[in-house]
């Protein structure tokens, strides 16, 4: 439990997506998002300041409407600039960061908490504190939140 304020930075794509993207003809034109993900959020909203980040530049509009729909901002990160974005922005010591890729493990490795959802890499998976039962875009962010609500807010809502 803490009182002071956590940041909870998420990488959208193999995290709030499947991971997959849909190619037509005309490129990348779709990603899957699980519905779940929403819900857990609003868990945490009001404990935790929430971050999206995706390296994805071509479908980077794709993730910026589901993300600004659920009324969260996105930054583009690329995945090599990522640690040092973490931490010149936030540092690691008050972050959780929920990550699935193999440019992530490094950040699920040094941030307070690391998160990696149940499919990530097994180099997110061998550093993070906490590997969610469910899949990226299946429910994994939400997993997520119950988790940290539980480790970090427990006594929280008993308060009032």
């Amino acid at each position: 439990m803490t009182d002071k304020k956590i940041n909870l930075i998420i990488d959208v794509d193999g995290v709030m997506t499947t991971g997959q993207f849909l190619y037509s003809e005309k490129g990348k034109e779709y990603k899957i998002f699980g519905p779940h993900d929403s819900d857990g959020l609003k868990l945490v909203k009001d404990k935790l300041d929430i971050f999206f980040i995706s390296a994805d530049k071509t479908g980077f509009s794709i993730s910026k409407k589901r993300i600004t729909d659920m009324g969260y901002k996105l930054e583009l990160v690329p995945e090599g600039n990522r640690y040092e974005w973490i931490r010149n922005n936030f540092g690691f010591e008050g972050t959780i960061f929920i990550g699935d890729g193999i440019f992530d493990a490094p950040i699920i490795r040094d941030c307070m908490f690391g998160i990696a959802p149940a499919n990530a890499r097994i180099e997110a998976k061998k550093w993070a504190d906490y590997i969610t039962p469910s899949k990226s875009g299946e429910g994994a962010v939400c997993d997520a939140c119950i988790r940290i609500n539980k480790l970090f807010f427990r006594n929280k809502s008993n308060k009032k």
